[in-house]
């Protein structure tokens, strides 16, 4: 027997495992207000400039990197100082602010039951400073884990917080089935629909349901998810 399936079998309890954007945190929203402090500030013209290299990055990196996109964005309109404003408009975003109802409430409802952890993908400065900003960081006592893709990583998962069993809240449908796969038996699937990969008809109809679904993350406090413990 390896040392993995080892570790594996002597784990005791339940991790809850917690998305960060549009199941804790409203990111909709904030790529709203995004879009529109950036027409302020180039104009739209500088705007739509802004939001192919955005696309373009994601496609690259596999994640949003709204700071990289402006990075990218001076290294080819070096002029345009309004980029300043907006690196500045991001940094310092009130992202306590766009908490969804009930964010917070959520976490502390399953400590009864295990540890809260946020389970999130994103680059390696905006992310940290998102997730430390809204509170969030704070309310999980530090327990924070950034990766590339999230569903690739559950082996390091494991590693960092052993569990009997895992429960998993996205608004990510795709996301969730992939993790099913993976952890099967061993995990507790949540789908939170809000924002909008969770309306995507294409991702709703190519997927399975989660073991779980509610219309938003403060319905959580409804349920109770010790049972597997």
């Amino acid at each position: 027997m390896n040392p993995r399936t080892k570790r594996r079998r002597a784990a005791k309890g339940t991790v809850f495992l917690f998305d960060v954007d549009n199941t804790l945190l409203d990111n909709d929203r904030v790529t709203a207000d995004l879009r529109a402090y950036l027409e302020l500030e180039v104009g739209p013209q500088g705007a739509r400039h802004y939001w192919r290299i955005f696309e373009e990055l994601r496609s690259e990196l596999g994640y949003a990197d709204y700071l990289g996109a402006l990075q990218r964005y001076r290294n080819q309109c070096p002029h345009d100082l309004g980029l300043l404003t907006v690196s500045r408009f991001l940094i310092s975003y009130p992202f306590a602010n766009r908490l969804f109802p009930g964010s917070l409430d959520a976490i502390k409802h399953v400590e009864r039951w295990g540890k809260p952890v946020l389970l999130t993908d994103g680059d390696v400065v905006f992310q940290p400073r998102k997730v430390d900003r809204s509170g969030l960081f704070e309310a999980v006592q530090g327990r924070v884990l950034i990766y590339v893709h999230k569903q690739n990583e559950l082996a390091d998962v494991e590693e960092r917080f052993p569990a009997k069993h895992y429960v998993v809240m996205d608004d990510k449908l795709h996301i969730l089935t992939a993790i099913k796969k993976l952890w099967t038996a061993r995990v507790t699937t949540v789908f939170v629909r809000q924002g909008h990969y969770a309306h995507d008809r294409k991702i709703l109809s190519s997927n399975p349901p989660a073991d779980v679904t509610i219309e938003r993350i403060g319905d959580l406090l409804n349920h109770n998810l010790g049972a597997n413990d």
